[in-house]
Formats: structure tokens, sequence, C-alpha cells
């Protein structure tokens, strides 16, 4: 095959996958035009790559016209995740601390500057349920979770300079760490004092208590887990002051 061809392919792969992933984008579907103007292709181009994907079940067309992800699509996704051996061993801890806090607990694993949630449990009743989402992204140096698992990821003032890579840190609210220096400070005390605490850094009005999770490794953490609630309800001193109950929930040792 040409080095030409290979480029055409690759090019066209890419498309393909753009336009997959525009239709998650949109749950009540899009029109042909729409996603062609999505992705900046002609239209011929985009009808192909759709056709492609509905051949694989990855795409349907609903009876309006409009295109949405296919039932296979779906299936191949939640049997991915239910599959999951943290996804599975983190359920029960999630709902221990959901029933002990009456507050959203979370699962999440660190992705370059983003922390993505892994499981999200909400209480049954009584609990305002937070904006995160199975799959939603934060940044990592504003949440709980993102700095207990930047805390093991950088152990020096040069590695978080170099994650940091120059680049300013995105403040979600004014209590958001702002420089790399800051975040150093940050991380030493978090691997001095076991957790890591978000007081409402990254969203206004919402703290977090965080712990590593070891679930698939003795000595390096898989994730972390997080207790989140509201301010007002459940203030961050709370959280702090009952962190060998968290612990031991996350550890899975016996309560008194």
């Amino acid at each position: 095959m040409s080095t030409q061809s290979q480029a055409d392919k690759l090019v066209g792969s890419d498309r393909v996958l753009a336009v997959l992933a525009e239709l998650a984008r949109h749950p009540d579907g899009i029109g042909l035009e729409e996603m062609a103007r999505a992705v900046a292709s002609p239209k011929p181009t985009v009808h192909r790559a759709l056709a492609a994907l509905r051949r694989a079940g990855l795409a349907a067309q609903h009876g309006h016209g409009r295109y949405v992800l296919g039932d296979e699509f779906l299936r191949m996704a939640f049997a991915h995740h239910e599959a999951r051996p943290d996804h599975v061993r983190v359920m029960p801890v999630l709902k221990a601390l959901c029933e002990r806090y009456g507050e959203t607990a979370h699962y999440a694993v660190l992705d370059g500057h983003s922390v993505v949630y892994r499981s999200k449990l909400d209480p049954d009743a009584g609990a305002v349920r937070l904006t995160s989402i199975v799959g939603g992204r934060n940044p990592a140096h504003c949440t709980a979770v993102g700095k207990v698992l930047l805390a093991h990821a950088l152990p020096d003032a040069d590695a978080v300079r170099a994650w940091a890579d120059g680049r300013t840190l995105e403040r979600p609210t004014g209590r958001s760490i702002a420089t790399a220096g800051e975040l150093h400070a940050e991380l030493a005390r978090v691997r001095e004092q076991g957790y890591a605490a978000d007081d409402q850094e990254n969203e206004p009005g919402v703290n977090c208590v965080a712990v590593a999770a070891y679930l698939t490794s003795p000595t390096a953490p898989s994730g972390a887990i997080s207790v989140s609630g509201l301010a007002y309800r459940t203030p961050i001193d709370r959280l702090v002051a009952d962190l060998p109950a968290i612990r031991a929930i996350v550890s899975g040792e016996d309560l008194q």
C-alpha cells in the first residue's frame, strides 16, 4: 500500500471516529447536514461514515431521519463498564459511604491532567444530586480524588512542574489552586496526612474528602474514592474528623 493510500485510510478512520464521537453528543439525534458541519466534512463523506457505523450496529437512524448511537454500541459500552474489576469491587464501598453520610460517593482514576469518574453512587433519598457523571471529567488539581492520585504520581517539585508544563492551571472557583508551586505544596500535605480535601475548589458549595483505593495492587493506587456533599450540610471538618471510618470502609475493615 502506498504512503498516500495509507494516509487516506487514516484520515477516513479518523473521520469515522469523529462522527461516532459527535453522535454521542446528541442523544436526541443529529441530521446529516448538521453532522457534516460539526465534523467539517462533505455530506457524501459523512454519509459513508454513518453507513459504515450503521452496518456495524454502532449507529442507527430513527423515524425522523436523524442519526443516533446504535444499540450495539450501547451494549458493548455498558457490558465493558460493568465487567471492569474495579467498577464491580468498588460498588459495596460506595454504598457503605452513601449510607453512612447520606451524600454522594465517587470512584475516579487519573488520566493526564483530569480525573475520570468510573463509578458514582447517590444516596436513595435526601441528598441533592451532584453534577458529576460516570465517564465525566474534572481538573485533577482542584478535586480531592485528583490530588490524592497526583500525590502518588508527582513525588517532587520537578515532577509537578513537568506535569504543569508551563500552562495556566484552570480555576473553577476562587479557592482553586493556581500555580505549580501551590500544587507541589498541596501534594506534599496530601502525602503527609494520607488524604486530600476539596473545600469548594471545584464547585462552589460542594466539598469533598478522598483517599487512595488499592483495588488491583497493594502498592499502586488503582484510583481514589471520595465522599462529596453540600458544604452547608456536611462540613469539610466533619468529613476530616471521620477519616478513620472512611479509611476503614475503603479498606474493607469491619467498623465498630
